[in-house]
């Protein structure tokens, strides 16, 4: 299996990601390792609590580049659009769309409101999007602003300064983190585990415990009950969502052959949801 393969990464990262102003309390990341055939979560937190971080989105998002650049190699699943789609790319290359992202837009709204005016109004999607049924579009009003920031503040700087390898659009060198776009609605329908689990009833408690637990039988050792706690006890559903982030990118690595494509394929220009 490629997982026993000399220089594989073996530490998974789920990161639920956020553009909000307060994104610092949004994000949640679930740390995890590969022990054999299985994932074991270790831990989950929100992103206001990696060093140097805070509550503001201009601490939180630095803060997180550095700890996806500078810490060890592993595989960070991250849930924000990686590209638009090829129609509202002016670059001939994903790397050139990325470097330059900075410069075309000077805040979300520009950046929405530059794709609403290119598509005559409309919401397109990406290949991978329809592929994956991902809900949105990558400038929906209920998106756009993830998609601006993790480009323009997450992405843009690791690309630049070639700190990690973006999957598929780069590829996956030994050493290095990857960085691969998941989507948790897109996973959990394909688990048939799509139901409405954020919120603070009772019901929904009870969704995110069968979404939990069926995602356990399949790849992760139990986790500790207070770890537990801290992924059930948030009714947001982003510390579940960080989980499922942290499992699509289990099972794309045990997997494996989908991570490079070819310089034509729309994906190496748009992005690639991996579910």
């Amino acid at each position: 299996m490629a997982l026993r393969s000399p220089g594989y990464p073996l530490r998974v990262y789920g990161i639920d990601f956020s553009g909000a102003a307060q994104a610092g309390e949004k994000i949640w990341i679930a740390e995890g390792v590969i022990e054999g055939m299985t994932l074991r979560i270790e831990a989950c937190y929100r992103g206001a609590d990696l060093p140097g971080s805070g509550p503001g989105r201009e601490r939180c998002l630095p803060a997180l580049r550095d700890f996806i650049g500078d810490g060890e190699a592993g595989v960070f699943g991250l849930d924000f659009p990686f590209g638009l789609p090829r129609a509202l790319v002016k670059e001939n290359t994903w790397e050139d769309f990325v470097l330059s992202f900075p410069d075309h837009y000077c805040d979300p709204e520009a950046f929405r409101d530059a794709c609403r005016t290119a598509a005559g109004g409309s919401e397109w999607k990406r290949i991978t999007d329809q592929e994956s049924r991902a809900p949105f579009s990558p400038y929906n009003i209920r998106l756009y602003r993830q998609t601006y920031f993790g480009v323009q503040s997450v992405l843009a700087p690791l690309v630049r300064e070639g700190a990690a390898c973006v999957l598929p659009m780069q590829a996956a060198l030994p050493g290095r983190p990857w960085l691969m776009e998941i989507c948790p609605a897109s996973t959990l329908k394909r688990e048939h585990l799509y139901m409405p689990y954020k919120g603070k009833s009772r019901e929904h408690y009870q969704a995110r415990a069968r979404i939990l637990e069926a995602i356990e039988e399949k790849t992760l050792l139990s986790a500790p009950a207070p770890l537990q706690s801290t992924i059930l006890d948030d009714p947001g559903g982003d510390a579940l969502d960080s989980v499922v982030a942290a499992f699509a990118v289990f099972r794309t690595l045990c997997h494996p052959d989908g991570f490079g494509v070819g310089s034509n394929d729309a994906y190496a220009l748009e992005g690639y949801v991996y579910v």
